[in-house]
């Protein structure tokens, strides 16, 4: 997907979720827009924090996921431990890369975050294909999380 098809995917999901304030519901729905709107995207899906410094799959698209990820572990547990955008060109390259699908090659995960600040999950989204994700996609990402989670 070309930068330019962000804001037809971020207009889409403005219409989806408006009035929606249930935090899963919104994950639900992301998850599926996000997924089918780019043929990069091997696994789109939340990580919702569900203790302290553990996450536990939430909504997604695609094969299974791990259960439960420890904020410890992972490109999901360090962008849940920094609170920073993760790219990951090569996860073979990636110290403790949890391997929920051999076909992952790259992955992004973005902090989630509500309307106090508070992290609340990670996006994850995992590609077949090596060094899929860019900067740009990061900033489009951010910013349609941040339209659906930051002003609930």
């Amino acid at each position: 997907m070309t930068q330019s098809h962000w804001p037809a995917t971020a207009a889409r999901i403005a219409s989806l979720t408006e009035g929606e304030t249930d935090a899963i519901a919104l994950m639900a729905t992301l998850a599926c827009e996000l997924h089918h709107s780019d043929p990069r995207f091997d696994w789109t899906g939340f990580y919702r924090v569900v203790g302290p410094e553990l996450l536990k799959i939430g909504p997604y698209q695609g094969g299974h996921g791990c259960l439960t990820i420890p904020f410890s572990r992972g490109v999901c547990g360090a962008a849940a431990r920094t609170g920073e955008v993760q790219i990951v060109d090569d996860v073979d390259a990636f110290p403790g890369h949890i391997a929920c699908a051999a076909s992952t090659r790259s992955e992004i995960v973005l902090p989630v975050r509500d309307a106090a600040g508070t992290l609340i999950a990670v996006l994850d989204i995992d590609s077949d294909r090596p060094a899929a994700f860019t900067q740009a996609d990061a900033e489009a990402l951010g910013a349609i999380l941040h339209m659906t989670f930051a002003h609930r």
